[in-house]
Parts: C-alpha cells; structure tokens; sequence
C-alpha cells in the first residue's frame, strides 16, 4: 500500500472516530461514572496481589505458620474480590446503555437521512447496500464499541496500574518488564495495520452480496422470464467467491492477536521469574513479594492480548461506522423556498417550457421539452422504454428538478411551491404514460 493510501486511510479513521465521539458525548456523565468504576476495578484487581504476597510471608517456615495474620488477609481478599465483582457489573451495565443508546441514535440519524436524500440517491444505489449500512454495518459497529469500552477502559488502566505497582514493589525487576514492553505495542500495530482495510472491503462486500440478493429475490419473475437465472448464479459466485477470500484475509490477520500476543506475555513472565529469582536469592525482594510480581507480570500483558483483540474489532467497527456516515453525511434534497407557495384549489393547467434534464451528465435525456396541459385535459405519452416517460412524471412531482428550463402549475413555477402540496395535489394522473413497442 502506499503511503497517500496510508495516510488517507489515516485521515479517514480520525475523521470517523470525531464523528463516533460526537455521538458518545452526550453520554459523558455516563462515560466518566464508567471510566470511574474501571479505576475502583482496576485498582482493587492490583491489591489483591499484594495482599497474597504478604499471606506468603507469614508462611515463615515448615510449622510455623502467622494463621491469624493470613486469615486476616484472606477477609480483606474477600471483601476486595466482592467490591470489585459489583463495580465490575455496574461498569458492564453503564457501557451497554452508553453502546446502544449511541446506536439508536447513529440508527435513527441515517434513517431520517433516507427520508430527506434526493431520489436520485436512492435510484444511484442498490437498495440491499443501503440496507446493509443501516442494519448488518450499525450491528457490527455496536459489538465493537462495546468491547471498546469494556476492555479497553480497564485494559489501559490496568498497564499503567500495574506498572506503577511494580516500580513502588521493585523497580529493577519493573525496568525488565518495560524493556520487553515495546514488543508488545510493535505486534498491535503490525496487526492493526493491516486489518482495517480488508475489514472495510469485507464489508463493501457483503453489502453488494446483500443487494443482488434482495434484487433476486424481489424480481424473481422478471429472472425466470428472461432465462437470467445461470447467469444470475454466476455473478452471486464471483461476489461470493471475492467475499471469501477478503474475509478469510481479514480473519487470519486478525487471529495471529491471540497467539502473538501470547508470545509476548510469555517473554514478559519468563523474564520477571528469572531476573527476579536471581534478586530474591540476593535478599532484595522477598519470596511474597515476587509472587506479587509474577502476578503483576499475568496481569501486565493480559490486557495486551485483550487490546489488540479491541484494536482489530474497532478496527471492523470503524470501517462499518465510516459507511454509516457517509450516508449520514449524503446532501438532503434542496430545501424549499423560504417563500414556497401552498399549492390550494389547484386548476390543473400545467405546462414545461424548454425542460432540459439528465440524470447523468455525459448522457442527455430530456431536450427543449415543451408541453401544455389544460384543466380537463388528459394525455398520453408514449414511446418506448428509456424515452423518458416516467422521467417527465418524476420531475413534475419534482422527485427531481430539471436542468433547465421550468415546469409551472397554474402559472407559478413548481421549484417556487411546497413540495407536500404539490404531491397532494396528484398532477401525475393528468399525464398518463404508456409503452410503445414498434
């Protein structure tokens, strides 16, 4: 890939994390209970190492054994496991309302998007992709705003924890785990890297699958009628076939998380047991307090296996969420006149003057279209499919507007009134359209 692509592809995930925080900002009171409750979490999760490794102390020697001072600890345990477990149900709770009220909201937005976009939107795109972005893209994006805030939260919280731990318990063993540290962040960003691109194709994808599906299935008779059906099961085969092999890319990428970071927490633990048994045996540390570190050591680079994993979900979720905006982000159709006139009591005189109209640019329709209708009056227009029959029914229902030219009710031009009235008014049934097959 290179670097412009890289850079945009950068530019396009901060723009869609702006709009994702712009969202979620309304909640943040709950966010800030949140991230409060995974510090109590967090913190509580860091005690209770220390207070093991103190039990271990107490354990002086074979048959001598500070049984009131364990015990002792071990209801300080209890205590702190219990408050932990409530603060942790809590915080799983707030995150879930704070996911899917965001959600409803994104979901809510884009569907009244639909209701103000142009027709020539809807007509320019499959209506299954359309589908896709505002079901199947906000589900995904759900699951990985979820999981963003429910392990990254304390993941995060609980590295810069535990590194503080350590350095307060031993700092030289603490420098071992920081030098082996950046291991760690070079696997995440191997793997992020290379996951949101193939997620976004995935999902590109999957959107086109979930089109030519529901136009199969809405047009079945028009499939049979034309014998299109073998070529309709090629063309789902190709899509098919190129949906396997970008999610079978994105899948593999994204499970080397779990082993590689694995890996690294393994270096991480061997190099806290070894370096520490040589400074116990020196005297600089006791045996409780190394237990103590190897416990840090386990809960250090646990939440680097569980970050990455968030990274290559947000990583989905982002791309699904980058398709969700940009049909949020679509122009509505042009707002009506501040003056727009109520069309009342209508007449029935319609007439298009010198109308120009194309949907496309680079391919003409419409040209110096002139035609009058008077009250009363009833007229056919025939001509074969693409003449522009249902184009002229379109832009008097202005559905679109013409390029130039004008189209006037009663004398006022049609862009000059509501379009509500206009529509209620039915001026279509005035101008009956008809195929014409030669």
């Amino acid at each position: 890939m290179s670097d412009k692509k890289i850079a945009e592809k950068k530019s396009g995930q901060i723009v869609t994390m702006k709009k994702v925080l712009n969202y979620i900002r309304k909640y943040w009171l709950m966010v800030g209970f949140s991230l409060i409750l995974a510090a109590v979490t967090v913190v509580l999760t860091l005690y209770i190492p220390i207070l093991t490794g103190d039990a271990v102390d107490l354990i002086l020697e074979k048959g001598k054994v500070d049984f009131t001072g364990v015990f002792a600890i071990m209801k300080k345990i209890a205590v702190a496991v219990a408050v932990t477990a409530v603060a942790q149900w809590v915080m799983n709770t707030c995150n879930n309302h704070i996911t899917y009220h965001v959600v409803k909201d994104i979901r809510e937005a884009a569907f009244h998007r639909l209701e103000e976009l142009p027709l020539k939107y809807l007509d320019s795109k499959a209506y299954g992709d359309i589908v896709s972005r505002v079901v199947a893209d906000v589900d995904t994006f759900a699951d990985g705003l979820l999981m963003g805030f429910t392990q990254l939260f304390t993941g995060v919280l609980t590295i810069l924890g535990t590194l503080i731990f350590m350095m307060i318990t031993n700092v030289p063993i603490a420098l071992v785990v920081v030098c082996i540290t950046p291991v760690s962040f070079l696997v995440a960003r191997f793997i992020a890297t290379r996951t949101y691109s193939m997620f976004k194709l995935q999902s590109e994808t999957r959107g086109e699958q979930t089109s030519l599906i529901e136009e199969m299935i809405g047009n079945q008779k028009i499939v049979k009628t034309f014998s299109r059906e073998k070529a309709v099961k090629e063309e789902f085969a190709e899509i098919n076939g190129r949906l396997e092999k970008c999610s079978l890319k994105a899948i593999f990428f994204s499970s080397l998380t779990n082993p590689c970071t694995r890996f690294v927490n393994s270096l991480v633990y061997a190099g806290v047991g070894i370096f520490g048994a040589f400074v116990a045996i020196r005297g600089g540390i006791s045996v409780g307090r190394l237990s103590c570190f190897l416990s840090y050591a386990n809960q250090y680079t646990k939440p680097f296996n569980e970050i990455s994993g968030v990274v290559t979900e947000l990583q989905n979720a982002l791309a699904c969420a980058g398709r969700i905006f940009e049909l949020i982000d679509e122009e509505p159709q042009v707002p009506e006149a501040e003056n727009a006139r109520v069309l009342e009591n209508a007449q029935g005189n319609v007439k298009l003057e010198n109308v120009y109209f194309s949907y496309v640019p680079e391919k003409k329709l419409i040209e110096d279209f002139n035609l009058e209708v008077k009250p009363g009056q009833r007229v056919a227009i025939v001509g074969p499919t693409g003449c522009g029959k249902t184009t002229v029914i379109n832009l008097l229902m202005r559905f679109y507007d013409v390029n130039s030219g004008s189209i006037k009710v009663d004398g006022t031009d049609i862009r000059d009134m509501t379009r509500g009235s206009l529509r209620t008014n039915g001026f279509a049934g005035d101008l009956a359209e008809s195929g014409h097959h030669p």
